[in-house]
Formats: C-alpha cells, structure tokens, sequence
C-alpha cells in the first residue's frame, strides 16, 4: 500500500465529525464562515478566546500532554531489572511463605526484595522527574510561535494557545498550527510533506471547494496542521485543532521517524552485545549450578540473578541523568537543548555543516551601495529598492531591513509615501526573486529585485544614462563581470529591474515578471565577525571541521570564507553537485569545505554524503531552505530567531549565533559521553569478571558462590555508587577529538578488564574455601555436618560479597581514568562520598540485622587484614593492564 494509499485509509477512521466540518468549512463562504464562528476581520478578543478554549480545549496533540506524575512513578517500575525482582520475589514468596511447612515460613527474602525494588524504582523515578522537570523548563524557553488577528491587531502568540475560529496570518516560513480554512491569499504553496510524503509544494487558494470525492487533501482551500508554508502569506480561519486535526488523528503514522543517530546506534550496538553475552554466560551458570547441586530451582533463581547482575541496571538512568545535566549546563550558555538525546551527538559531532549569514559574517546586513548598471550611485535603485522591501509582506531578510534601514538614514522614506501597494509576486527558491506592484497618482509599476542571473532571464531591456537600451549579449557579459567584481571585494549584489503599466488586472503572479528593464544593482556588505575565525581554529583544535553550505554566489562566499581561514581552493556548486553521483559526491566532501549555490535538496544531498562517509554531522541553520537538511543530520541547530519550521526541526537552539557557542556545546557533549561509556565500561567489565568467577566456582564449589538475593543487594549498592557518574570530572586530554560509540571497543574492555578482577575473585575463593572458613568453623566443608556446612557457606558468600564490592566500587576510580587515579586524575567530590559510602556500607551491612536477614555473617579481623593486601595488588594490576590496553588500542578510556 502506497503512502498516501494509507493515509487516506487513516482518515477514514477519523473523528466523523472534525471531517465534516473541514468539508463544510472548505465549500463555504468565507464571509458566512466568519460569522459562523462569531468572528469577524478584527479577530476575537479575550473573553471570546477563553470561552472557545473551554469549549474545544487546548492545541495540543495527545502525545505532547504531560503524564501524571504518579503515572511517572509506575512507569520508574517497570524496567528489566525490577521485573526481574518481581519474579524473584513471587517465587520466593510461593517457596518460603505459601509451600513452607508450619513455622517454618520466612518472608525476610521477599521483605528485602520488595525494599530493593521501592529503593530502586523511587530511585529511578527521582532521577528522571528531575530531567524531565530540567528538560520541560528549557523547552518553555523556546516557543513556536505564530500571528494571529485579535483585538483588531496582529498579535504574537504561542501555537499551543491558538483556539477554534482564530484568524491566523501566514506567511513564508510559518508552521501551520492548526487544521485551516484559507480566507485570503497571495500565491500561497505550501509543503504537506509531512502528511503526503510528497516534498513538492501544493499551491493554495481561497475560493470555495465543493470536494465531491471525499479526500481530505485533496481540499485546495484547507491548509492542516503539521505543513509549512513555502512561500506567499494568508489569512486563515482555524476550524480544528490538537486531536482533531487530521495530523493529530494519524499523527504516530504520518510522522517521519528521523533517520537513526549515531547516539542511538552506540544504544543499540551496547544493548546488542549485553543480549549476546546472557545468551552464553546464563545458560552455562544455569547449567553448571543444577547439576553440581542438584536444586534446579535455586539453579534457577540463580541464574536469574546473574542476568540482572551483568545488566547495568542504572544505564537509563545514568544516561538520562548525565544528558539532563548537560542541558542545564547548556542552558547556561546560551543553548537550549529541546531533545536531550542530541546532547551526545553534539559531542560526538566532527562534521559541522552552517550556512555563511550570521554564523561567519555578522549578521547585520549594510547596504554599501544603490547603482545603475555604469556603476554610478543612484537615487532611483534606491527609491525601487526601498518600495520592492518595505512592501513585501513575505518574509523581510536581512538585506530587506538593509534596504530599508539606509533609506531612513538617507531620510528618503517620506518622499516614497504617494505609493501605494497593489499586489506582490512572493519570493521562493526556485526563481529567487520576488516582485511587489505599486502605483502612485500617474502609474503603476512592477518592481523586481533577486539574483543577478534570475534577473538577466526576465529582462530584454536595460536602462543606461538615461535611455532604455536593449539588452545584448555583450552588455549581458559586461554586466556579469561587474557583478563578479563586486563579489570578488566581499559584496552581495541583487539585481533591481522594473515594468510600467505591466497590467491592467490588479493580480499579478510570476509570467509578469518578463520583458523587464534592468535599472542597476544593490550591493551589500556583510563582514565576518571578528570572533568567526578564532571560533573555526577552536573547532577544528576540537576535531570539528566547519563546511559552509550556502545559496549565495561562489564569489562572495569565496571572499568571506578566505578571510575567516577556511580551505577555498575549491568551491563545489550547486550545478556541480546536480551532474555527480553519489560516489563522486562522497569523494568530493571529504576534501571539499565551502559549497555555494545551493538549493535546500542540494543542502540535503551534502549532508546524506557525510553521514555515509561515517562522519557524526551537526547542521546549522534558520531557514526554510535549511529544515530538511537540519532534520537530517545527526544534531540539527537552529537559532531562537530562525523561522518556524527550522525551529522546530532542530533539537538545538543557539540563544545566540555565534560558532564559539558551539565550541561550548561541543566540549559538554564529550563531556556527557565520557561519563555514559565510563559507566557502561567499568560495569560491563566489571560484571562479566564476576559472572566470569561465577562460572569458575560453580565448577568445585558445593553450594552456590553467593545466593541470589546477595547478588542483588550487591548491584543496588555499586549501582547507587554510580549515580554520582553524572558530576564526575572528565580528562581534558578526552575532550579534544570525537568520540563515537564502538561495540567492539566496549567488547575489548569487557574482555580485557574483567577477568583481571577474576584473578582476585578465585585467590579470594581459595583463600577462604581452603583456609579461613574452615577456620571460623573448625573443620573443612566434607568434614562438618549440615549445620555447619550452612555455617561455612555463609561465611563463604559473606566474604566474596565484601570483596566483590571492595574491587567493583574501587575499580571505578581506576577505570574513569586513564591516568593513576588519586594523584594524575581526581574523582569529583559527589563520586568519591558515594563510592566510599557504598564500600562503608556493604562491610558493615554483614554485622546488621539486615545482614542476618540476607543469611550473612560478620567476618573477623584477620579477613580485612588479607582483603587490604589483595585489593592493593588488584589496583596494581588492573593499573598494569589498563596501561597495555591503552597502548594497543589508543583509546583513553
């Protein structure tokens, strides 16, 4: 089934009524429209705006509403970890309570499991309540927002507040807020890409559409929510909203999931490789235990145990807790993070692909100079250029309010007053250009301004000292090289051409812009900021190359690029871009670091090429020819004042745009990953050194190395120890190159590391089976009777629990670093009192009533005596190891 084939089989399931009311909205007249919903040109005021939101509710999708928080709470219970507690505690409960002899019941075992699991969950549920509450706060600092007619005026407003029967002002770059009914408009195309999947723009128009074949999108006077408008303005009247929108029916089908990042591969590559090591590890535990005792139950729960002990149970909340982190400290400077998943993927960013205007140059447009095609300055290019922007109601770039701006310095603006607007021809990105017509008491005039290019293909004539000349392919060359040299001293030039009495109708659209005379040029100056060149040297110190990708002409770009130290040797076109192939395409970014010229698919094209040379790519932009490219690059950023659409493309919002900023996100990125794989190293290698002696005890041991309740109080402590992960300190040295997330290299750790700690497991095995057991008992295990035995295994399981906890919270002062911890490399002060409280609590916990509860014994002297020694030759050695594994495989963590 085609796309738009499941679309339409969606909206049949919509709310009935919501489509009638589309259908009846598009086939009405807009004045009987209005009054239907008691509105009327001068919008509704705010008693009107609260009675329509108590009747139809909020503009907000289902998805977008906030969770109860103590729905919140019950969710923080149900990862792996906690289910597998639950199952724990049934079967113990069944075993110890329900199928237990008379007197003989004992539930401490399902008592303690259920503590853990309050413990736990509570835990989780804190951790993230408080990145969430972080993340929502951030996301309140960047709103969408959209015009809207009330109180008689154009008022600004967030698209969450937009209610049923609002006049809603549209114009290019606007996100549609709401399922509309067009009221007014002037050539308006709009993108339904998101419902259609179709990227060509739909145009739209304000008559009444009696749609007779029941297709929703198929309505020409029906603009929905979701879409993005290309280019044109509008008025618009809401007819449904949130829920009742067509996108907010089918919104979890129509939405397009974004293309996978390099944060979410390094999840699922960690998460894969867990998933091949219980498949071997559990089965053999499982396996070894019941046939050497016999007790296929405890074989069981055993095993059971294993598995959430080789899990790192804390990963989603330590990954959610360090991205939260991040964000706050983002927020700080000037980034607002509105999905904390890009946080890593900003860190691991070594590609960073940004538009020219306002990033390297200044972001203040000047206009330097207004001449007529012999290069001589000229009141009249500046009166047209005055009249063509101040008129337009699309969206004002910068070189717009440049026009504007030198016209009221000039104090030229009053003798433009007698003109009057008739209509306009908005700019898009095919044509680049755009027109307005005017008039004032003697004539109307068409005047156009756009890309010097664009301009020469609707002009025949050209204005010269006075005369109209036609226009020759000599003077069209003549003119070409004036412009190149313009551009070759940094200046931006727009072409400005005009038509008397184009026609007599008072609607225009784009086959009047033809048989034009060109009148001259308008140039403009925007220098690179004096911060851009420092910024690029800084990235490109961090392992992040800076490519620009811009629509501007190569040799403005050239100029500017060059002066802020970037490669120009060669600039890649849009034209050249559109005669490769893929492969040459890839070839040609890899060496290639300005593009110019560029049309947004082309923007797209770029991007894609990076992403399959394996480069982690950011981009940077706030247009609308820059949201595709923004969406699918592995961390979109975009600025508070871009347009809608970029906005809300972008996970990233720059508060201010400026590359040093960047740099600052970039440093806290590595920051965040740095603590996440820290995380998932140490305890990945750490566990499987454990499962590892596990196996090997199971082979002589006559009774389980550790009972399975103790394997769980032992991974809640170490895992509350690593809560502190998030504010550790991260090694300068780590942070000047990219990280990516690399399975193979989690693998090697693992492998590597952990039987190193296996090494003191089986000494520490041997040490209390052969010598201290049997002499806090008074006799080896095959000599005592029963009682004794249960005795001796106490001991035993005591013992390997304080030492497994010693080596497993110490190792991870060893492992955070590359360095010798303690001295080359300090923990922070939150993980140094977590770690040392987790180890002070798990040695007194056996001296306890808890203790006694879990079936521990309190271990004496000499034990802790033997313990200090063999943790020292345990940091030596992991110390020895991890030097060999850095040095074979340069890697610093």
């Amino acid at each position: 089934m085609s796309r738009k084939a499941d679309i339409e089989n969606k909206e049949r399931q919509l709310n009935q009524s919501a489509m009638a009311q589309l259908f009846h909205a598009a086939s009405a007249d807009s004045e009987a429209l209005l009054t239907e919903y008691q509105n009327s040109e001068s919008g509704f005021d705010d008693a009107r705006v609260l009675a329509m939101r108590q009747k139809y509710g909020e503009n907000r999708l289902t998805h977008q509403r906030k969770v109860p928080t103590i729905v919140q709470f019950l969710l923080a219970f149900t990862d792996p970890f906690t289910i597998v507690l639950f199952v724990l505690a049934i079967i113990s409960f069944v075993s110890n309570v329900l199928l237990a002899p008379a007197g003989q019941q004992d539930p401490s075992t399902v008592i303690i499991i259920l503590v853990l699991i309050f413990i736990s969950g509570t835990l989780r549920f804190v951790q993230q309540y408080r990145s969430k509450k972080s993340a929502d706060s951030l996301n309140e600092m960047v709103k969408t927002k959209i015009d809207v007619m009330r109180n008689g005026k154009v008022t600004e407003v967030p698209i969450t507040e937009i209610v049923v029967g609002d006049l809603v002002v549209l114009s290019a770059g606007d996100m549609i807020p709401a399922d509309v009914r067009l009221i007014s408009v002037k050539d308006l195309f709009v993108s339904q890409a998101p419902l259609t999947g179709e990227s060509t723009p739909v145009e739209k128009y304000a008559a009444t559409d009696s749609n007779k074949n029941d297709d929703v999108l198929d309505l020409s006077n029906v603009a929905f929510m979701g879409s993005n408008v290309i280019s044109g303005s509008a008025t618009s009247l809401v007819v449904n909203i949130g829920d009742t929108t067509m996108f907010g029916a089918v919104a979890q089908d129509i939405a397009e999931k974004p293309p996978l990042t390099s944060f979410d591969k390094g999840i699922n590559s960690v998460s894969w490789l867990l998933i091949r090591l219980m498949l071997v590890m559990v089965p053999i535990v499982f396996v070894l235990n019941g046939i050497h005792s016999n007790d296929w139950l405890n074989a069981f729960l055993f095993a059971l145990s294993v598995a959430v002990g080789l899990t790192p149970a804390m990963l989603p909340t330590i990954v959610t807790t360090n991205l939260a982190k991040g964000a706050v400290m983002l927020s700080k400077k000037k980034v607002i993070v509105k999905n904390i998943d890009a946080i890593q993927n900003f860190g691991g960013m070594d590609v960073l692909c940004t538009d020219k205007t306002g990033t390297i140059t200044q972001d203040k447009v000047v206009l330097m100079h207004a001449y007529d095609v012999n290069g001589d300055e000229s009141d009249r290019v500046l009166e047209y250029g005055y009249l063509n922007s101040n008129f337009q109601t699309g969206l004002k770039n910068l070189m717009d309010v440049a026009i504007i701006d030198y016209a009221q310095e000039q104090d030229k603006v009053e003798q433009y007053k007698e003109f009057v607007k008739v209509d306009e021809i908005p700019f898009d990105f095919t044509r680049r250009r755009m027109s307005v017509v005017v008039k004032d008491s003697q004539q109307r005039i068409l005047i156009t301004k756009g890309a010097i290019e664009e301009m020469l293909s609707v002009c025949t004539l050209v204005e010269s000292e006075g005369k109209t000349v036609n226009l020759t392919d000599e003077l069209r060359q003549q003119i070409l090289a004036q412009v190149v040299k313009y551009n070759a001293d940094g200046l931006r030039v727009l072409g400005l051409a005009y038509k008397n009495e184009p026609a007599l109708e008072d609607t225009f659209s784009v086959q009047d812009e033809s048989e034009m005379v060109l009148l001259g040029y308008l140039s403009f100056l925007d220098p690179p900021k004096d911060s851009a060149k420092t910024a690029i040297a800084s990235l490109k110190q961090y392992g992040v190359q800076v490519k620009i990708l811009t629509g501007d002409n190569d040799g403005v770009t050239k100029t500017v690029c060059h002066e802020v130290g970037l490669n120009v040797d060669r600039i890649l076109l849009g034209s050249d871009i559109a005669r490769m192939s893929k492969e040459e395409l890839d070839k040609a970014t890899e060496t290639v670091d300005v593009f110019a010229k560029l049309s947004p698919t082309q923007k797209v094209e770029v991007v894609e090429s990076l992403r399959r040379n394996k480069h982690v790519v950011g981009f940077m932009g706030d247009g609308i020819n820059d949201a595709a490219a923004i969406k699918q690059a592995d961390v979109g950023i975009s600025v508070d004042t871009a347009v809608d659409i970029a906005k809300e493309a972008a996970p990233i919002i720059l508060l201010e745009k400026n590359l040093m900023v960047l740099k600052d996100g970039v440093i806290e990125g590595r920051k965040t990953y740095g603590n996440i794989i820290k995380y998932i190293k140490m305890t990945l290698s750490s566990n499987f050194g454990n499962i590892f002696s596990i196996v090997i005890a199971s082979i002589f041991l006559p009774f389980l190395p550790m009972l399975p309740i103790q394997i769980l109080v032992l991974n809640l402590i170490y895992d509350i120890s690593c809560t502190a992960i998030p504010w550790d300190n991260v090694d300068v040295e780590f942070l000047v190159k990219p990280r990516d997330w690399n399975a193979k290299s989690i693998k090697s750790y693992m492998v590597w590391l952990g039987p190193t700690s296996s090494i003191f497991d089986i000494t520490t095995f041997i040490m209390l089976f052969f010598v201290l057991c049997p002499l806090f008992v008074g006799g080896s295990y095959s000599s005592i009777n029963s009682e004794q035995q249960l005795l001796f295994a106490a001991f035993f399981h005591t013992g390997w629990f304080v030492e497994s906890l010693w080596t497993q919270t110490l190792v991870i002062h060893m492992i955070r670093t590359p360095k010798i911890p303690f001295i080359q490399s300090r923990a922070s002060l939150p993980m140094f009192v977590f770690t040392t409280l987790g180890i002070l609590i798990g040695t007194v916990l056996p001296y306890t009533e808890i203790g006694a509860i879990l079936k521990m014994e309190p271990l004496p002297a000499i034990y802790y005596a033997l313990l200090v020694g063999t943790i020292l030759l345990y940091i030596v050695l992991v110390t020895v190891v991890k030097k060999l594994y850095v040095k074979k495989y340069k890697e610093l963590l």
